[in-house]
Formats: structure tokens, sequence, C-alpha cells
């Protein structure tokens, strides 16, 4: 059976590294081929015609050449280049984060059309968004689920009882919540978490995105929310997300002004 030597996929551009002199290699996401990487060839050139079609985060029709240990891009047309997402520090630095943490976590051409359209209907979404940081957290929990390490919200990981109306405690190492007893144990380190941001959680976790957008959520509940998925994602990639430093700083500014 012969195999076409060219081939087009749908893919959001989701990190770009140089290559010699004008050369870049983009890793990509594709609702048909997962995480995969390419070759821009002379991207890097101001006369590339390809160059416009291959800037970060763009949404585009790829079309490729399949090579020896890496396929060539030899075409692009821009599906949507997210221009108000460009034009915005704060946008452009939470779509930039959402790109870093898809990275991170999906291996490499593992097909996975939900989280594709999580990705998608998400950068969508961002410039509208009431609370970016309310579909920050959306889209991190919806992620998490996504490549199987879905935090356990509903009932004590090491008891199984359900969860009491009190302040209980998150354990990134035990993967959820443990009870105040299973707490006095010791066995995992654990940050307090309220009742009110265990609901919020379980609401991020198994609502739509349209209804989370649509439900005001209170600051403090969502920094909360915040603090716990960072340490979540953080013992789970033994790392920090680059792009956070400057999701922070751009937060430092805003509280300045």
């Amino acid at each position: 059976m012969t195999h076409t030597r060219t081939y087009q996929t749908p893919a959001i551009i989701i990190k770009k590294t140089k290559l010699g002199e004008a050369d870049r290699i983009l890793t990509m996401y594709s609702p048909t081929l997962g995480k995969f990487q390419g070759i821009a060839k002379a991207v890097r050139k101001p006369k590339s015609k390809l160059s416009g079609h291959l800037e970060m985060l763009t949404y585009a029709q790829v079309t490729l050449v399949h090579g020896k240990t890496i396929d060539t891009i030899i075409g692009g047309q821009t599906i949507n280049s997210f221009l108000s997402l460009r034009n915005d520090l704060d946008l452009i630095s939470c779509a930039l984060y959402m790109a870093e943490i898809l990275f991170q976590f999906v291996p490499e051409e593992t097909v996975d059309q939900g989280l594709f359209t999580l990705l998608l209907s998400s950068l969508e979404c961002l410039p509208f968004a009431k609370d970016r940081n309310q579909l920050l957290r959306y889209f991190e929990m919806h992620l998490l689920q996504g490549v199987g390490y879905r935090p356990e919200l509903s009932n004590c990981v090491f008891c199984r009882r359900e969860l009491a109306p009190i302040t209980n405690a998150f354990a990134p190492s035990a993967g959820g919540v443990l009870c105040p007893s299973c707490i006095k144990l010791g066995k995992h380190y654990a940050y307090a978490v309220s009742w009110d941001c265990l609901g919020v959680m379980l609401f991020l976790q198994e609502g739509d995105l349209e209804s989370v957008l649509a439900t005001p959520i209170e600051t403090t509940v969502i920094n909360e929310i915040e603090r716990l998925i960072r340490s979540y994602v953080r013992h789970l990639l033994e790392k920090e997300i680059k792009s956070i430093a400057w999701l922070n700083s751009l937060k430092q500014n805003d509280c300045c002004h």
C-alpha cells in the first residue's frame, strides 16, 4: 500500500523553536494528529510567504511533506489568527499559558479531539471572557481531566468517605482532597481548601465553558483555586510553567494601577 508523500491537517501552533539562520521547528496541535512537529524552512526570512500563516497561536490549515526524521511544512493557510489576542498583553499572556501547559502535558501524536476543541474554544472565548482567570481555571481543570489527572474532589482520596462541608485539604501528591481525619495521618503535604472553593472546583470540573463563563465567581475563590491547581501542576510536571512568571508580573502591574 502506497502512502501519499504530502498531507494536510488543521492545527494550532503551540510552540516555535529557531533552527539555523532562517528555519523554525514548529510544534502544532491537530484534531487528527495530536501534538506533532514540522520544520518550516526559510520562514524567518523577511520575504517568506509562509511566515504570516505560521505565527505562534495561529490556527491554520497546514500542508506537509513526509521526511525521514521530521516532516517539512510546505504550505499554510490561516483559519484564525486570533488577532485580538495579539494586540493585548494580558490576553496573549493567557493564551501562551494555555499553549504551554497543553504542550507540557500532552504526549506526542496522541490524538484527542476533546483537548483540541478545549484549546480552540478557550482561545476563541478569551477576548470576550469577563473574567480571564475564571477561563484559565476551567481550561486547567478540563486539561487535567483530558490527560488522566482529574483530581478527586467529592470523596476523600484515602478513606473514600464523602467530604463534609467543612475545611478539608488538597494534597497534590495524593491526587485530590483529604478529609481532616486523613490529613492527620501526615502522609501527604496538603493545602487547606474551603468548602466554597471545593464547590466551585467541582463546578469547573463538571460544567461546560458557556455555563462557567456566564456564572460570576468571587475573586478570592478563583485565586484560591489558582494556588491549588498550580501546586498540583507543579507536582505533576516537577517544574513550574514558564509563562506563569509573565502572568504574575502582569497581575502585579494591574494591582499597582
